[in-house]
């Protein structure tokens, strides 16, 4: 029925979304495999929910919220083709850049109007800085609008109390150059320690280091700082947020088309050279390569198409089945060209620590 439908759309949603954050997580530690294994298992259970086991997924689930190990799902010989897969995808060479600028469009054109029209508002209020909204603005702007509306919250949240902040340490700024030094230090270790982990617990940080920065030049009020710095915010997350919304994305929607398509002709292309009793190397590589380009096509697609408003429902659970059978072809891409070993059939069953 419909209740089912929407909620298979929501569960392909969740396993799009854990995909995007495990690839963008960087090293592949043995917790972060544990949690691919994870994330395999639940396109398992979306794509043939009758052969799974519901009481094992509750489970892995319960022990994933806590402070525990992480739950080993086990390395079956389609979750090994599978991860195969996602090493290859993610290190093959990329396209230039010039060639992936469609769905970056939309965000360009964002970025450059946004921050243009927040200079000039805050020049014409008469803010004494108004490269400050400028920087506001292009800080907000993310791959679409749900994920700019939640920076544009992390930024004003975080530069209004890093404004307090430089409130209560500027009288001890003021008090010796040695003092200035130390604290600048101690805000920009805190900056780079928090800034990638949680953005605006880092702004708290790096707004006081810009303010106390200015202070190398010679004294300036407080309270002057304090009150351009959060009207440019102000201005700068609005005036920029305007902007985002001004400019849609009408076209996500049909992006997600053309390179579920891409992605369809590459995996069909790559399976028959597999086929073949004797492909030529030359061949199969660039089967590999293109496959692996137009998987990351898509990916970058869907993360720019998901969170956009006024868009249709994405086909997410085609998303989800189309990378997976790429994935495993490009696994077999892969195997076929002898650049790695035979897939285990075995399942292993101990916990991974973080």
């Amino acid at each position: 029925g419909e209740g089912h439908t929407r909620t298979r759309a929501v569960a392909a949603a969740a396993v799009q979304a854990a995909w995007q954050t495990l690839l963008s997580t960087g090293a592949r530690t043995a917790p972060r495999r544990a949690l691919e294994r994870l994330v395999v298992r639940a396109e398992v259970a979306l794509a043939a929910p009758a052969d799974t086991d519901p009481e094992k997924l509750r489970t892995w689930a319960r022990r994933l919220c806590g402070t525990g190990p992480i739950p080993e799902a086990g390395e079956t010989a389609s979750a090994a083709d599978e991860l195969l897969g996602v090493d290859a995808e993610t290190t093959a060479p990329r396209r230039p850049w010039w060639t992936r600028l469609g769905p970056l469009t939309p965000i360009a054109v964002r970025t450059a109007l946004g921050c243009a029209l927040a200079g000039y508002a805050s020049l014409a209020l008469g803010v004494g800085r108004p490269y400050w909204a400028l920087v506001t603005a292009a800080s907000l702007y993310q791959a679409n609008m749900t994920l700019t509306w939640k920076r544009g919250i992390q930024r004003v949240v975080g530069n209004l109390v890093g404004v307090l902040v430089f409130g209560a340490v500027a009288p001890l700024a003021h008090a010796s150059d040695l003092a200035l030094v130390l604290l600048c230090m101690a805000f920009n270790f805190g900056a780079e320690a928090l800034i990638g982990r949680n953005y605006w617990l880092g702004s708290i940080c790096v707004t006081p280091l810009a303010l106390l920065i200015i202070e190398f030049a010679g004294y300036h009020e407080p309270g002057e700082l304090i009150t351009e710095r959060a009207v440019d915010t102000l201005v700068g997350a609005l005036v920029g947020f305007v902007a985002a919304v001004a400019v849609t994305n009408r076209r996500a929607g049909d992006r997600i088309e053309h390179a579920l398509a891409a992605v369809d002709r590459a995996r069909e292309g790559a399976a028959r050279l597999v086929a073949e009793e004797r492909p030529a190397p030359a061949a199969l590589e660039s089967a590999r390569r293109s496959l692996a380009a137009a998987l990351a096509d898509l990916r970058a697609t869907a993360d720019a198409a998901s969170g956009e408003w006024w868009q249709r429902a994405l086909p997410q659970e085609r998303v989800v089945l189309t990378e997976q059978s790429a994935h495993r072809t490009l696994a077999a891409t892969v195997r076929r060209q002898g650049l790695h070993a035979p897939a285990s059939t075995g399942e292993t069953t101990e916990d991974v620590r973080p």
